[in-house]
């Protein structure tokens, strides 16, 4: 599946560790998810943060599909700063629900990887057709894409390597493109690993992202002593201000917390992503052969009775006063995995998350529809841990009296 799906699992998530894994993720981190990169990407965010904010505000207290919205900014934020522009309308439409099914396949279950001699029965099924057909689709709008950047010609700038920076204006795409022409890094780039580092981007920059806002929502929505809690640090920080900035998130340790909890109780992928084991080893007791497939269950080891108090529970409080982290260092919280193949895109992920999150609760008071009293928290199969069902909601813009409840716990 990730060979249909990956180019041949030449992208950074799936390539066997090796030169040319090495090759292809630094090119990731330096010219995408860099710090100095992410943070050049800044007015692209908080653009996007101030356009979904006006787009609440305008639904004048309409129900509003928070799914939907974290979905949109999510996407456009990538797509801004990887393709260089957003694709919107039935172009737009067609690539969300394209990346949709994406993940959805790549986290389905493929007899034939276990059980080598069954691998027939994905044919039979029509699941391996179904993978060519949306890898197809994938391929052929990720070759517009690029096809769109050579025409307008902005890779035929020649600056080293050095000076491609935030002042270079230059989107991912322009960047493979010149790494391409020019053999900078010192090996060839084609158009095929081009494709395969983009859809990485979105595969991993897009669909996790929201559904790690799409959660917090929804626990936020689920308490409300924490939902006000949690508006009290972002009103005390910004003030009389409108909007949150990226300044201000340095000074609000109640929200980390809550994505921290959001990312324990619903990490985007339970499952991270499978690995093979590369040499014969024994782990507590157990033989385990080179190339055996390994599943990491973060979803577990983050509700492990043995490692977290009221495990169950939704509960920010625990990490206001705890040194335990998501970049891979604290074995008991991996949402991003952990050593060599963690995520590289942890601060690029965090940063969109923290401004998004700070944004929606500043700036609007939340209730549930009419005669919703509980949340549905059903799960979708697939790579990504969705929410079953859209998560609707009423905003009404802070400082509003028609908010039914406010100041109710």
């Amino acid at each position: 599946m990730f060979d249909i799906l990956l180019y041949g699992s030449k992208d950074v998530s799936a390539a066997r560790y090796g030169d040319y894994w090495r090759q292809i993720r630094s090119i990731c981190v330096l010219h995408l998810l860099s710090p100095k990169r992410v943070h050049s990407f800044r007015e692209i965010r908080e653009e996007e943060v101030e356009i979904m904010m006006h787009n609440i505000r305008n639904s004048n207290s309409s129900p509003v599909n928070i799914s939907e919205v974290v979905s949109t900014i999510s996407n456009n934020v990538v797509c801004r700063v990887a393709l260089g522009r957003k694709y919107d309308g039935k172009t737009g439409r067609e690539f969300k629900r394209l990346l949709f099914e994406f993940t959805e396949l790549l986290g389905s279950f493929v007899v034939g990887d276990y059980v080598p001699w069954l691998g027939w029965l994905s044919s039979v099924s029509g699941l391996y057709g179904r993978a060519e057909r949306v890898a197809k689709e994938l391929d052929e709008f990720l070759d517009e894409v690029i096809e769109e950047h050579i025409v307008r010609g902005v890779n035929e700038i020649e600056e080293p390597v050095v000076e491609l920076d935030a002042e270079a204006h230059r989107d991912f795409v322009d960047v493979l493109l010149w790494i391409q022409r020019t053999n900078a890094l010192g090996f060839s780039v084609d158009r095929t690993v081009i494709k395969a580092l983009i859809l990485d981007m979105f595969a991993a920059g897009t669909d996790t992202t929201s559904t790690s806002l799409e959660w917090a929502m929804t626990e936020l929505l689920r308490h409300p002593i924490t939902m006000k809690k949690l508006q009290d640090e972002c009103r005390s920080v910004a003030g009389d201000r409108k909007h949150i900035t990226e300044e201000d998130l340095g000074h609000m340790q109640y929200l980390k917390a809550v994505l921290k909890e959001t990312l324990r109780l619903h990490p985007p992928i339970p499952l991270l992503v499978p690995r093979q084991s590369m040499q014969d080893i024994k782990l507590n007791g157990y033989h385990i052969k080179a190339g055996t497939r390994v599943i990491f269950n973060a979803w577990a080891i983050a509700r492990d009775p043995k490692n977290w108090d009221q495990h169950e529970e939704f509960k920010p409080e625990r990490f206001l006063n705890s040194s335990v982290e998501v970049k891979g260092n604290d074995f008991e919280l991996i949402p991003f995995g952990a050593g060599r193949r963690r995520c590289p895109g942890i601060m690029f992920a965090l940063v969109v998350n923290e401004l998004v999150l700070a944004n929606l609760a500043h700036q609007f008071d939340w209730t549930l529809l009419s005669g919703d009293k509980t949340l549905d928290v059903s799960e979708t199969i697939g790579l990504t841990m969705h929410r079953k069902s859209p998560l609707m909601a009423i905003a009404f813009p802070k400082g509003s009296n028609s908010c039914p409840g406010k100041g109710k716990d």
